[in-house]
């Protein structure tokens, strides 16, 4: 079954039935708890995931991570201590792993072979941690994923019992490639990294969802919390981001705003739109019973 499609939605819908008032908004949390996002076997209740990276400091870190609700968070090794410089302030003791799922990955990689040198790094520091984010870049103007280098990594990395979550380009030949190799989701870009310019080709990211069969999420080109939204409305699994939040001007503020995109774009997904009905209206009052003018006597 494609990942777009929960096999729990019509229990979680059920809820809903007969239900006013106040019991709409606790059938709204249980329905929640009936949809979490499934990545590597594990059940996560938010679907988004947030950076830890352009922050002011660590504190200021934690304290959006709080207000998005985040429950993973990427890591860049080469970028962010973690333990490698003992004299530094460390993530971990703002972000403790007993209390947040880490993603390290490999931002800053142009090629196959630092990737792998630089996951099995993290995968020491974190003591034997195997979930990983992979991204190989072919440029550095763009930012865009260098996808030959990409797949080279995915392989060395599945099979070295990494479970990798891939940034990829929005070709679903590419995408399914990745899912073949294993990796335990697919990430396209929406747009360039850190551009902010949203979801560009959002045809592109329907077709991979629609084949897909491992969660995909939006990793890159988010912008406001309306772009995050209209991800999930296309049936994305998920959306990770950096930059749209900490590059607000309230960070914290924003990542508020990111939660509540990311889960009305997922509620609108679950209660299916209304069909677009190019040309054609359709009245939302009744056309029968209507009062007429009385003949003229």
């Amino acid at each position: 079954m494609p990942s777009n499609v929960p096999e729990n939605n019509h229990a979680a819908h059920s809820l809903l039935l007969g239900m006013s008032g106040a019991k709409i908004f606790q059938g709204l949390m249980n329905m929640t708890q009936l949809d979490p996002l499934i990545i590597a076997g594990k059940a996560y209740q938010s679907r988004l995931l947030v950076g830890t990276g352009k922050y002011a400091d660590f504190k200021q870190t934690r304290e959006a991570i709080d207000q998005s609700g985040a429950e993973i968070v990427t890591v860049a090794i080469r970028r962010t201590n973690i333990g490698q410089n003992a004299s530094e302030p460390s993530l971990l003791e703002f972000l403790p792993p007993s209390q947040f799922t880490y993603l390290p990955n490999t931002a800053g990689c142009y090629t196959a072979d630092d990737a792998v040198r630089t996951l099995r790094l993290a995968r020491e520091l974190l003591d034997g941690h195997q979930l990983v984010k992979l991204e190989v870049l072919g440029d550095p103007h763009t930012l865009f994923p260098n996808m030959p280098e990409t797949l080279a990594a995915a392989k060395t990395l599945v099979a070295d019992g990494f479970e990798v979550m891939v940034y990829c380009t929005d070709d679903p030949i590419q995408c399914r490639m990745l899912e073949d190799i294993g990796c335990v989701a697919v990430m396209p870009l929406a747009s360039l990294i850190g551009s902010g310019m949203g979801i560009l080709n959002p045809w592109n990211l329907k077709l991979i969802i629609d084949q897909s069969h491992v969660p995909v999420l939006v990793d890159a080109g988010v912008g406001t919390a309306s772009d995050a939204a209209i991800a999930m409305e296309l049936g994305c699994d998920g959306v990770l981001m950096n930059t749209a939040i900490a590059g607000a001007q309230n960070p914290v503020l924003m990542a508020s705003a990111m939660k509540k995109g990311v889960q009305a774009g997922r509620e609108a997904f679950l209660a299916g739109r209304v069909p677009r009905k190019t040309y054609q209206a359709a009245p939302s009052s009744p056309t029968s019973g209507l009062i007429t003018p009385s003949a003229s006597t």
